[in-house]
């Protein structure tokens, strides 16, 4: 098993090794590509150190099983052709295919089977707050057909990168130390702040990662629902928190839906208000799961549930759902 990881060097790509040396992913040769930036930088996996290599237009991913993607829309594009020609699987973290209809998007938890039919060699990975979504809505949607979702999102810094939460770390230490504070990758300070925008706005008022949710839930889901969201920038440093309403074709009992989330594959749930026991990112950074609390009905219609959720966006946000995709391939025997 021949695996590459293309942006090596980013959040993302650093958390595709410490999720695959995690899992214990099997693979005999790793190969790691990169911008010239990050091209000759050295990163160690299994005890064995390995180069970032330049990212070029060469036949370098011949003999690759899978490529992991996550440079950005722009890459994945420019290079999806020279990743794939050989006959890689390319699984994509970047938006650049996830709309188009010959590209699979895939949550395993949800439609795992999507990735056994891939036109062009590319799957693509889901937005991070559309993730973990869909994960919760999955066990909801056993119950009962979901109609509407309202979702308010609390995205934390790592959302964009690495360098977004470095940047964050050190705007509250300019506060402290009363020092103008730098602002680079937020429109505004984000230290002891919320920004209700991430991306940037369409002519309907919402943002493109509003809209996100909005497609990409009902794509992954095969499903009429529409989803309205309002996404914000929080300062947190690691972990997407979601509030989520839903509207279902019946009505779904609380006690019915605790045990659905108690049940549903990728779902912790945790949920004891009277022992202020809730998901909260500060202590679930790291983890695989997306955490479920606060279940309770909508007082304002008799069909409707609300609850909050919590997931790391790095990980299953991000790589380890890749990882995952690519480990149902495997065990599906439908890697070729």
């Amino acid at each position: 098993m021949k695996v590459a990881i293309v942006g090596a060097s980013g959040a993302v790509g650093q958390e595709f090794l410490r999720v695959l040396e995690e899992r214990d992913f099997p693979i005999d040769e790793l190969v790691l590509f990169g911008s010239t930036r990050s091209a000759g930088t050295k990163y160690l996996f299994r005890g064995k150190e390995h180069e970032v290599k330049l990212l070029q237009h060469n036949d370098d991913f011949k003999g690759v099983d899978i490529a992991f993607t996550s440079a950005g829309a722009g890459t994945s594009k420019e290079y999806a052709d020279t990743i794939t020609k050989h006959g890689a699987v390319m699984i994509d973290n970047s938006s650049a295919f996830r709309m188009d209809d010959d590209v699979p998007l895939v949550v395993p938890e949800v439609n795992a089977e999507d990735a056994l039919n891939r036109p062009r060699g590319i799957i693509a990975n889901p937005n991070c707050t559309t993730i973990q979504m869909v994960v919760a809505l999955k066990a909801i949607e056993k119950l009962s057909h979901i109609k509407r979702v309202r979702v308010a999102t609390y995205q934390a810094a790592s959302g964009a990168g690495a360098a977004a939460m470095a940047e964050l770390h050190e705007q509250y230490r300019q506060i402290l130390a009363g020092e103008p504070v730098t602002v680079e990758k937020f429109a505004y300070q984000l230290a002891y702040n919320v920004i209700p925008q991430i991306d940037v706005f369409t002519d309907n008022g919402y943002t493109k990662e509003e809209m996100k949710m909005f497609n990409e839930t009902r794509k992954i889901m095969h499903s009429d629902v529409k989803t309205s969201a309002t996404c914000v920038r929080v300062p947190a440093l690691r972990s997407h928190s979601e509030s989520i309403w839903v509207e279902t074709e019946r009505p779904v009992s609380v006690e019915e839906a605790r045990k659905a989330f108690a049940e549903g594959e990728g779902l912790v749930l945790m949920d004891e208000p009277e022992n202020k026991v809730y998901p909260m990112p500060l202590f679930l950074a790291g983890k695989d799961p997306v955490y479920v609390g606060r279940i309770r009905k909508d007082l304002t219609d008799e069909n409707g549930l609300t609850f909050w959720i919590v997931g790391d966006q790095i990980k299953k946000g991000a790589a380890l759902n890749a990882v995952q995709i690519a480990e149902y391939l495997i065990k599906s025997g439908n890697l070729k």
